[in-house]
């Protein structure tokens, strides 16, 4: 008893201090917060306009303009990055307020960032960086130097601060960026809700009744809410993806080692062979997923972490008007919920009125999603592993407790009773197998990309995502894919609830997911991230004209 309570003590210490860094003037009164309905959706109940706590300007920067469009401003000196990053930072405070999105917020030392910026600017005529004085959201894994990473562990709050940056954070802030919050991730960052006993549970800006996703899923609300213009998260199998999806923002997972990754927290036991994670943007619009991506690969990134393949971004890669398109078919072990099918053959329809060949593949035995899925599942489970949770006493939260994994659709790819390096050998013949099978069907079809749904369902109530099937999938394969929303769910078009096949699939309920977002999953190959943006600007396109 003594232990549980002495856990509980550190995380209320904790959170005082976090708390006591949101200024006075920017938060919320408890009525207000009390009086939101169940349920409610955030984004629609425009609270940042209604609250008072921003300025017309303020609302205006965070609502009106793209990352893009910001630095254009910022550079041109239309406007100053004070300005911007007073009102990101209002509207993020905002956002933690109501939806536990942020784990660490420094607003001063953003401010006293964005005033060396501004200086910089007025003297020198000219702008740091490309990315000069535009406020820039991080994932807790990264390390930001004299700011704590707990990543959701209560044992991790005995940290020091950090000594020194992650590469990705000393190369944003070498372009110009302004870092003002960090976000919220899952306790073990391996669930798809972002939920911690540190920080609590992140809430769906769309619908607080409903996950955020995870493990980027602090990102995923803050970009829904508008409180980040442009986020960076991780994703290994599926966590800036399943964010993307259940907030209606745009996600992308580059191939591995293509954006600097090194200098993160984990808690995991690093160098084992296994899937490699990948460090990537979220955000409002293809247009700053684009930005992130070309800013940080024509930026030299191999100076700045030794695994960084060190490619720039191609601008000369160009597809056929008209794609050949193949479709991932469904796999009955995990089927897919009525507005997840509807949204993605609407979207199917209308690309092929528009002139692109549909090809429905047809997955060999063994090539199949609940195949991939049960190998990257062993990948996850045959190495050695850290209790973090136990080292303070604390309790797993439910997604954790759940355990949710693959393993009912089929027996493990490779023989558990094998030795270690036995076992290194034979996972690594199964997956090279697999990526040559799919390798195989790119060819013989010809194909410039490949559509799919981004999970089996939308956001779902609290604890029920369960395993991430459609998303881990092109993680086994480290191929680059992206998310796009695209409609939403409807209680009138998709009327009749589905029950779950198990415990760690989630069940469809009408009136729980109304009106929650959809999106589509836009893949290529690895390597051809390039192309994989690519092909998705030009299928958003084309759906976005119907």
């Amino acid at each position: 008893m003594a232990r549980e309570v002495e856990w509980q003590i550190r995380v209320l210490r904790k959170r005082k201090e976090l708390d006591a860094q949101i200024p006075a003037e920017w938060k919320l009164t408890k009525a207000s917060i009390a009086a939101l309905p169940k349920n409610e959706n955030l984004v629609d109940a425009n609270i940042p306009r209604y609250s008072g706590l921003l300025s017309e300007e303020e609302l205006d920067l965070t609502e009106s303009y793209s990352a893009t469009q910001l630095l254009q401003k910022l550079a041109r000196g239309e406007v100053s990055s004070v300005t911007v990053t007073t009102a990101f930072s209002k509207r993020a405070a905002i956002a933690q307020q109501l939806t536990c999105c942020l784990t660490e917020h420094f607003f001063g030392l953003a401010l006293d960032r964005a005033r060396y910026l501004d200086d910089y600017l007025q003297r020198e005529r000219r702008v740091v960086g490309p990315l000069h004085g535009l406020p820039i959201s991080l994932k807790d894994s990264f390390c930001v130097q004299g700011i704590q990473s707990t990543i959701g562990y209560v044992s991790f709050l005995d940290h020091p601060p950090a000594s020194s940056n992650s590469a990705l954070v000393d190369l944003l802030l070498d372009l110009g960026a302004v870092l003002y919050v960090k976000t919220n991730i899952p306790q073990t960052m391996m669930t798809g809700d972002s939920e911690n006993n540190i920080y609590g549970r992140t809430l769906n800006p769309h619908n607080t009744g409903l996950t955020a996703g995870g493990s980027s899923g602090g990102e995923g609300a803050l970009v829904a809410f508008r409180g980040s213009v442009l986020g960076v998260g991780t994703d290994v199998a599926g966590s800036i993806r399943i964010p993307s999806l259940c907030c209606g923002v745009y996600g992308f997972k580059p191939t591995a080692d293509r954006v600097p990754f090194g200098g993160q927290i984990s808690g995991a036991v690093e160098g084992i062979p296994g899937l490699k994670p990948s460090a990537g943007p979220l955000a409002q619009s293809l247009e700053d997923i684009d930005l992130f991506m070309s800013t940080v690969m024509n930026a030299d990134p191999w100076r700045y972490d030794a695994t960084v393949l060190g490619s720039p971004w191609s601008v000369s890669r160009t597809l056929p008007p008209q794609l050949t398109i193949g479709i991932l078919p469904e796999d009955l072990q995990f089927p897919l919920h009525p507005p997840v099918k509807r949204t993605l053959e609407s979207a199917i329809e209308i690309l092929r009125e528009k002139g692109h060949q549909i090809i429905r593949l047809k997955l060999e035995r063994g090539q199949d999603v609940a195949y991939g899925n049960r190998l990257a599942f062993q990948y996850f489970t045959y190495g050695p592993h850290i209790d973090h949770i136990a080292a303070s006493g604390e309790p797993p939260v439910n997604s954790v407790a759940m355990s949710a994994h693959p393993m009912f659709t089929g027996p493990f790819p490779v023989d558990q009773g094998l030795s270690p390096f036995e076992k290194i050998d034979a996972l690594h013949r199964a997956r090279t197998a697999y990526a040559d099978n799919w390798r195989k069907t790119w060819i013989e079809n010809d194909l410039d990309v490949l559509l799919a749904p981004g999970a089996q369902s939308t956001a779902v109530p609290h604890d029920t995502f369960g395993w991430p099937p459609y998303t881990l999938v092109w993680n086994l394969l480290d191929y680059p894919a992206c998310i796009i929303p695209y409609g939403k769910a409807s209680k009138g078009f998709d009327p009749q609830p589905m029950p779950a096949d198990n415990r760690v699939q989630p069940s469809y309920l009408p009136e729980a997911v109304d009106g929650a977002p959809c999106a589509l999953q836009i893949i290529t190959p690895r390597h051809q991230d390039e192309q994989c943006l690519l092909a998705t600007r030009m299928i958003e396109k084309d759906i976005s004209s119907c």
